[in-house]
């Protein structure tokens, strides 16, 4: 494309290379030859043209605000508002600012989603912006059916699972005056440009929703957008539906922040409702599997769990590392990291008389993060003020929880359990057989069993 003034009156260039150049140019052709556009110029396209277009792949008012963005493009800096219709300079500006444009050129755009006349906006218009965005990629994913094959429900009641995304998204935003969006009677509060562009740079999925909104929306160089990461692929054994805890976007919130090579594929290991309601199934199933993503349900509707970085082992030391962390998804998202006070990370036991039976992260014995007790369906999440491991708050509605529901899904590539040994402790450990045999005391099984491999 050629060299046009952008807002600030800067040159502007397209980002897109020559063969994704010609890709929008294409869809620009067919919006602006649009038969229902009768009005319009032959090198622009209206909203309708826009609409017809996408059809039910987005909601309607997503679709106006795209289409507010791309008309609200000043190219000369003179304009003194948004345009009738969009121009093919237009167009191709406002897809490279949002595809693959810096955060100052994305919040331009953005800017004029929320407000197509007003160089300054209101919080509030920010949260139903975002919440509009949230609900389109649900939506458009849904609609392509690129799930991955996890479902999209709604937990009954409100905030809705949208709504909470939202939430978290907004958490991170810095008003003018520094502090952060999380009280309602900040909603008032003014947010111009500068606001809006640091929130884009320090929160990535807002860049990265919108982008799945245009790619899969709009049908545009779909090629160049991988799902891989953003939604793990979904696998049960059982070979049949499954209508996990977790949701589609709090699947998304969580995987972002797992370690790269582990985002890809999640592999359920463990489900209470498949499974049944049993410590011993949980831990038959979940050892020797790699790391982990634990997640259950209380009988209050809070949904939450821990990350395990490394494979479960029922022993009674804690194991892991700094990269576990524990999170919430329901009825708020937040992410608890290591603090480094302790290694508390991980912590897997049962057969003991002296130390705790069960599964537990952060905090010590008998004050954890996250605990399910070894009387399965019972747990506690104990933090006054917060879990000393992972600075985290108490994750359930109540301290001392029950629970009905639990899943646990093997993240990354698979790994297969070790087959089991048939060795005795006598054939690991040659000194305790020879003082068995030296106290003149035989080993009773020694004929019951096969012998070593390796015998």
């Amino acid at each position: 494309m050629g060299n046009n003034q952008s807002h600030s009156g800067r040159s502007f260039r397209s980002q897109f290379l020559s063969e994704e150049q010609a890709e929008i140019d294409r869809l620009f052709d067919a919006l602006s030859s649009d038969k229902s556009s009768s009005h319009t110029s032959r090198r622009s396209f209206s909203l309708q043209a826009l609409k017809d277009h996408v059809g039910g792949a987005l909601p309607a008012g997503m679709v106006t605000r795209l289409y507010d963005g791309m008309r609200s493009v000043d190219l000369t800096g003179t304009a003194k508002g948004p345009s009738e219709n969009v121009s093919q300079e237009q167009f191709t500006m406002s897809m490279s600012y949002l595809l693959k444009g810096n955060s100052e050129e994305k919040s331009l755009v953005v800017l004029k989603m929320i407000s197509p006349v007003e160089s300054s906006v209101k919080a509030r218009e920010v949260q139903k912006f975002t919440e509009d965005l949230v609900a389109s990629v649900v939506h458009v994913l849904n609609y392509r059916q690129e799930l991955r094959g996890w479902t999209q429900k709604e937990a009954p009641g409100a905030p809705s699972r949208v709504q909470v995304m939202a939430a978290q998204l907004l958490s991170e935003m810095k008003l003018p005056d520094g502090r952060k969006l999380l009280e309602p009677e900040q909603l008032d509060c003014v947010c111009d440009q500068a606001v809006i562009e640091d929130w884009v740079f320090r929160v990535p999925h807002v860049a990265t929703f919108l982008s799945v909104v245009i790619h899969k929306g709009l049908l545009v160089l779909s090629a160049s957008l991988s799902l891989a990461t953003l939604i793990p692929e979904c696998h049960v054994d059982q070979g049949r539906e499954f209508a996990s805890i977790l949701d589609v976007l709090s699947v998304i919130y969580i995987n972002a922040h797992l370690p790269r090579e582990q985002q890809h594929r999640w592999r359920l290991l463990f489900s209470s409702e498949l499974h049944g309601h049993s410590f011993s199934q949980l831990c038959g199933r979940i050892t020797h599997q790699g790391p982990c993503v634990a997640v259950l349900e209380d009988h209050n509707g809070h949904v939450f769990g821990g990350f395990a970085s490394c494979s479960w082992e029922v022993k009674p030391q804690f194991q892991g590392d700094d990269r576990c962390f524990l999170f919430s998804v329901f009825p708020h998202m937040a992410v608890y990291t290591c603090t480094g006070y302790n290694d508390h990370f991980m912590y897997l036991n049962h057969g003991q008389q002296t130390i705790p039976n069960g599964l537990g992260m952060g905090g010590q014995h008998g004050y954890f993060g996250l605990w399910i007790d070894i009387d399965f369906g019972k747990g506690h999440s104990k933090a006054k003020p917060t879990c000393t491991t992972y600075n985290s708050p108490q994750l359930s509605a109540k301290e001392d929880f029950q629970f009905h529901r639990m899943e646990v899904w093997a993240v990354g590539d698979f790994q297969s359990q070790p087959a089991k040994s048939n060795k005795s402790i006598l054939d690991v450990d040659p000194a305790a057989k020879a003082l068995l045999e030296i106290s003149g005391r035989s080993p009773h099984s020694e004929g019951l069993r096969e012998a070593p491999d390796d015998a």
